[in-house]
């Protein structure tokens, strides 16, 4: 058993992270209603109406809710294995990068490590435009003063590092520091990182549905506010605090596809992308470390 695991009731008592703070203005709209019918009921009103249980049936919501928690969750689980599958190509492009270039010249070293920065950046950079953040100083260190000011101007960060890194690989292949074998090898990962940027900006750009998301709204409303009419004659004034306890699962549920159909932004439900990053940037620098290729191995024997 993990020791550091938070308790069940810690978990289950905890307001930050929930969706209580977004949804408690409708639970109390509801909850207040229940209490003033409840009002109405006891001066004697004709405000019981059970027949509006059938206006909107309690199946239909449930599926309708379902799909749309179910198509969230889809939405933020496909964002993640893109980003796991962006953490494994920037690892293997940097391996076979650090591994196979031939260092010939002295200041080979410093431009590899340079372009090996670039992996990171491009990580870093696909974050913010997922976010749809300019260019800042979290990239500065990733790479030289000119290309830190061009990438400002660009409408695509990501691609335009993509760019560099292809274009340092090519000129490495011209060089003779790598065979046309290997040269396929590391395109293809990079290749693999532009399909995780479509991928991720797929999932962007692609929201549920407007005629969906309204008519799922409407009909929550109607259902909330139509419970304190139905249960009023058998609960009497417990009918508040139980609309307000059916309104807090049903606008919960709701909220939760809400919080998690666009998994790339700041929030605590969204993906901790800034913890990807960072761990990305310890892997470069801890390979950096190493002894940097199998030829250097070769002369020293």
């Amino acid at each position: 058993m993990n020791v550091d695991r938070p308790s069940w009731f810690k978990i289950a008592l905890k307001v930050r992270g929930s969706v209580i703070p977004s949804i408690l203005p409708r639970i109390l709209l509801c909850g207040g209603l229940g209490i003033f019918i409840s009002l109405l009921h006891f001066f004697q009103l004709p405000v019981s109406l059970p027949f509006l249980s059938s206006i909107v049936p309690s199946l239909v919501l449930g599926l309708m809710l379902v799909f749309r928690t179910n198509t969230a969750y889809d939405r933020f689980w496909e964002g993640r294995k893109m980003w796991g599958t962006l953490v494994n190509n920037v690892r293997n492009l940097a391996r076979q990068m650090w591994v196979a270039i031939e260092e010939k010249d002295p200041q080979d070293s410093a431009i590899k490590k340079s372009a090996l920065r670039l992996l990171p950046a491009f990580a870093v950079a696909l974050k913010l435009h997922l976010r749809q953040e300019s260019v800042n100083p979290e990239l500065e260190p990733l790479m030289s003063p000119s290309q830190y000011q061009k990438l400002k101007s660009m409408n695509n960060p990501p691609i335009e590092i993509a760019f560099w890194i292809e274009d340092y690989l090519h000129e490495q292949y011209e060089r003779n520091c790598i065979d046309v074998y290997q040269l396929t090898g590391m395109k293809e990962l990079i290749n693999s990182m532009i399909d995780v940027l479509g991928g991720c900006e797929r999932i962007l750009k692609t929201p549920i549905p407007l005629a969906y998301a309204i008519h799922l709204k409407q009909l929550l409303l109607v259902y909330c506010l139509a419970l304190p009419f139905q249960m009023v004659k058998d609960l009497t004034w417990g009918t508040g605090p139980v609309v307000a306890l059916i309104s807090f699962t049903l606008f919960g549920i709701e909220e939760i596809g809400i919080e998690i159909e666009n998994p790339f932004g700041h929030d605590t439900n969204d993906l901790p992308l800034d913890n990807i990053c960072a761990a990305m940037q310890r892997n470069i620098d801890d390979l950096i470390t190493l002894s940097p290729s199998v030829h250097e191995q070769v002369k020293d024997q």
